[in-house]
């Protein structure tokens, strides 16, 4: 039996990249984004233009150039006159899978018929550009007014507290998770570099198979894990071959449509992949706030959320793509839904790009680029499974999303999001203490390194005797040396504070 006529269903899929020695000749986000929507709509073989019968254009939002509103000057750039809506999302790489979720319940509702998801970006471009002799791109000034739909959770990613102990940016954060992963695990530093390591070279050897991968070079353990002239200590334990990779210029676009439109657009039907379900939540929204570091009660509960509203359990999912920013968040995502991953015998694929490390990690965009590289896995596997996890901000935001060629029974099977995070609200939390003075036990470790690989500063997590957070910070050079070499977890330190920013004493 054919799916009902307002099904949604992804027909076409595409990716891009610009590569070149000559600034003068780089094409700005907008027109990265142009070619990848022509290049979704002809993957979608249909007999007429699909962007003929675009009613929805929806851009994530982009941080390497500002468009006012991105989706109608991308409207005009294609001739999509039928375009009658357009959307752009908030920060967080959660939010191709929100807009997924959100407009695939929409198509279900009868509210649109065609919508082409996508975004760009050009940091790598704009970074080159201000090395000596700088470049100034003449890109689009664009003078429309602002888009007026925005769809996501807009508020910081860091709370005051963190942002005063500089524990507000990723390459700072992450680690943390990390480090409190390694305790929990019970490693010393060296054995838990090896661990992590070969985590990541699973994941460079799928971006190698990989013809849109930014990096296609099949890195081993040891090449990941040794620090050297090209793959410096970022913060530790983080080598530079360990972080997400902004510095790339990557679009990618997915068009989404009804099941009738597909029909009627002629769409072959081994083009059409099917989101089955999808969930979003988010956690306790400051790191600071939650319960634990080394887990995410809302990855748990909106996954199996999402898998529950389709009728199928986690051992029918065949691959995964773990959102993988830092080695951190997929092993927290893998520990919160019970994965064992490779090491532990479970051959699933848990990235089918290779990751923001390795394939690329365009800002907001990546997500988009793991849906339209899960649809063409999909395409060449018929029936299966696949899930696409998506992550804002400090493994904050989630978005958990179904695929598979062949459609749920029911449709599209949406997730009641208000209710699930209230359930999610109510959990136990942590309690951050500002301000304090006094013994605390530390629970987990960053140390930020120079590119000379001097260690400049640390942060750590620690918990005080009545269970508050403290966030502490040093700049002493023994301390922070030793931190790289040992672990401190568990260890229970003095704190000191000047009313603002806490210190370790010595």
């Amino acid at each position: 039996m054919p799916p009902s006529p307002r099904t949604p269903v992804i027909i076409g899929v595409a990716q891009n990249q610009q590569r070149t020695d000559d600034l003068a000749a780089v094409r700005e986000p907008i027109d990265l984004l142009a070619d990848a929507a022509r290049g979704a709509d002809a993957d979608a073989s249909a007999t007429r233009s699909v962007v003929d019968a675009l009613d929805t254009i929806a851009v994530v939002q982009m941080v390497s150039w500002g468009y006012p509103d991105p989706g109608s000057l991308l409207g005009r750039r294609l001739g999509a006159t039928h375009v009658r809506r357009t959307i752009t999302t908030t920060t967080g790489g959660n939010s191709p899978q929100l807009l997924v979720n959100a407009l695939a319940a929409e198509i279900a509702a009868g509210a649109c018929s065609a919508v082409l998801i996508g975004g760009a970006e050009c940091v790598h471009s704009r970074w080159r550009a201000r090395r000596d002799p700088k470049v100034w791109f003449d890109w689009t000034a664009d003078e429309a007014p602002p888009c007026p739909e925005v769809i996501g959770d807009d508020r910081a990613g860091s709370s005051d507290y963190e942002d005063a102990n500089a524990a507000n940016a990723p390459t700072m954060v992450y680690p943390l998770f990390e480090t409190a992963l390694r305790h929990a695990a019970g490693r010393d530093v060296d054995s838990h570099q090896r661990f992590v390591s070969e985590l990541w070279s699973t994941f460079a050897a799928v971006a190698a198979e990989n013809p849109a991968a930014w990096s296609r070079n099949a890195w081993s353990p040891e090449e990941i894990r040794t620090v050297g002239p090209d793959n410096r200590m970022v913060t530790f334990p983080y080598t530079k071959r360990m972080c997400a990779n902004i510095d790339v210029d990557q679009a990618a676009a997915i068009i989404l449509c009804a099941y009738e439109t597909a029909v009627d657009l002629g769409v072959p039907d081994d083009r059409m992949v099917f989101p089955l379900a999808g969930a979003d939540a988010h956690d306790h929204y400051h790191f600071t706030e939650r319960e634990r570091l080394d887990r995410s009660p809302a990855v748990r509960a909106a996954s199996f959320a999402a898998l529950d509203a389709a009728g199928i359990g986690l051992d029918d999912v065949a691959r995964f793509d773990l959102y993988s920013c830092f080695p951190s968040a997929v092993q927290i995502t893998m520990g919160s839904l019970g994965l064992v991953g490779p090491a532990g015998g479970d051959a699933r694929p848990l990235t089918v790009t290779g990751g923001l490390g390795f394939a690329g990690g365009p800002a907001n965009n990546y997500p988009t680029h793991a849906i339209a590289r899960m649809v063409e896995e999909l395409r060449a596997d018929p029936g299966s499974i696949g899930l696409v996890h998506a992550i804002g901000w400090y493994a904050t935001k989630h978005s958990v999303g179904l695929y598979s060629t062949t459609p749920s029974a029911g449709g599209f099977a949406t997730v009641d999001s208000r209710a699930l995070q209230t359930e999610i609200d109510a959990l136990p939390r942590g309690h951050p203490a500002g301000a304090y003075a006094g013994r605390a036990t530390i629970e987990a470790t960053a140390v930020a390194i120079d590119r000379d690989g001097s260690c400049s500063y640390a942060i750590a997590s620690l918990l005080a005797p009545d269970g508050r957070r403290v966030l502490g910070a040093t700049r002493k050079a023994d301390m922070m040396t030793s931190m790289t070499q040992e672990p401190w977890e568990g260890r229970t330190v003095t704190v000191t504070t000047d009313g603002t920013v806490n210190r370790l004493a010595p």
